[in-house]
């Protein structure tokens, strides 16, 4: 006999714009969206019904260059943070690392994960 397997409806909703999505997946998730109440970032959903704030944190030290993410507004972000009742989580957006090869070379690449890092021990090449 073949039962069928009963896949759960999850409601999520955004609280910074009109968003909302419905899902059935049986693992644990989170769906993530273009949320226009955050300048454009990707942000999480919250279940539905759920009392929370998401919110973009701004980048505060210095971007140099660092390929980081912007919002819309091409304001630098370090992250989005969801808060509830029972606790936070976090999105981070960690700057990507950059690379630079001269052809013809046969030095090995230079590999940064951040510009300001390798600049402050004396590692920058030009």
């Amino acid at each position: 006999m073949n039962v069928p397997r009963l896949a759960p409806e999850h409601r999520w909703s955004c609280p910074n714009c009109n968003q909302t999505d419905v899902t059935n997946e049986t693992r644990p998730h989170t769906r993530f969206h273009t949320c226009a109440g955050l300048r454009g970032l990707t942000a999480p959903f919250v279940s539905a019904g759920t009392r929370a704030r998401v919110e973009a944190r701004d980048r505060d030290d210095y971007v140099g260059r660092d390929l980081v993410t912007t919002d819309g507004e091409g304001r630098p972000v370090m992250s989005v943070v969801t808060t509830r009742d029972d606790g936070q989580d976090v999105a981070v957006f960690a700057p990507c690392a950059t690379a630079s090869f001269r052809e013809g070379s046969s030095e090995v690449p230079h590999v940064a994960a951040s510009a300001g890092v390798a600049e402050a021990a004396g590692e920058a090449r030009n």
